[in-house]
């Protein structure tokens, strides 16, 4: 009896090999992954010397029409965000529901670790409690409008009255920020769960600058973003409370949308809001 099941063991062993072997076998070759038409290029911050990498993605219709200028996206924490747009976009576009667009993702400094340039560049105020560097967010805006845009806007034909800005947690605290130090930066604003609570609210206490031409914003935050479900911070409240100062103190030029995106939590909410604001700003009439 022990013969005959040591058999059929060796048997059965046998036959797994053999069907694994055959599933293997299709595997012709391997190669990596990459984002088609898009590039990383390096730039330096003309005042800091600090020096950061962004992401690029051409459209697809860019070098068959020369003559076209394109809406362009930049969004921060590129190392995430870029690729998640990029996809999200796909289908929209190709379907004809979505205008296409240049991408570009704001990557870290070289000369920091990703945790410590988002902290410091993001944050528009010093935390005393926070280890890491922070309140370097006016520096960084300076960056972005003296050396990232010009160098965009002299090498891809891109609408410089069509851009839009994308961020999420410090991102979106960051944007934040821009729209209420420097409205004209950017045209379009999506604020994806901003960091409002940071340092005891210190973006509520900004003025709101002047806004010269049309903006829209759309906030969206997780419905799972309170303390209710583990998160360390209301960022429901926050989010509403946002809205509410920039409709207070905005004039007729800013179009603001707020979304709680149900079941969503702070990890998660980026890929819904991102692709609804964009939508709201790029999708065609349907």
């Amino acid at each position: 009896m022990l013969r005959f099941l040591t058999a059929i063991i060796l048997v059965g062993s046998a036959f797994s090999c053999a069907f694994a072997e055959s599933i293997i076998k299709p595997i012709i070759s391997e190669a990596s992954v990459s984002l088609p038409r898009s590039k990383m290029v390096t730039i330096e911050d003309t005042e800091t010397a600090r020096k950061y990498t962004l992401f690029v993605q051409l459209p697809k219709s860019y070098n068959t029409s020369p003559s076209k200028d394109y809406p362009v996206i930049y969004t921060t924490d590129a190392p995430y965000s870029f690729p998640i747009i990029v996809g999200s976009m796909r289908m929209p576009v190709n379907v004809g529901q979505m205008e296409e667009a240049v991408i570009v993702g704001l990557s870290y400094s070289l000369e920091s670790k990703g945790v410590e340039s988002r902290v410091r560049d993001y944050t528009p105020a010093i935390a005393n409690s926070w280890k890491l560097e922070t309140g370097l967010a006016a520096e960084y805006l300076s960056f972005i409008r003296r050396d990232v845009l010009t160098f965009i806007e002299s090498i891809y034909r891109v609408d410089a009255n069509r851009r839009t800005f994308i961020g999420h947690s410090l991102g979106g605290l960051f944007g934040g920020y821009v729209l209420m130090q420097s409205p004209e930066t950017f045209s379009n604003y999506v604020l994806v769960s901003p960091s409002v609570w940071f340092n005891d609210d210190y973006l509520l206490t900004l003025e709101m600058a002047e806004t010269q031409s049309p903006k829209r914003v759309y906030i969206g935050v997780g419905g799972l973003e309170t303390p209710e479900f583990g998160e360390g911070q209301d960022m429901v409240a926050g989010s509403k409370a946002l809205a509410s100062k920039i409709i207070a103190k905005a004039d007729q030029n800013i179009t603001l949308q707020l979304h709680v995106i149900g079941g969503a939590s702070h990890a998660t909410v980026f890929p819904t809001v991102a692709i609804q604001g964009i939508d709201w700003i790029l999708g065609t009439p349907r």
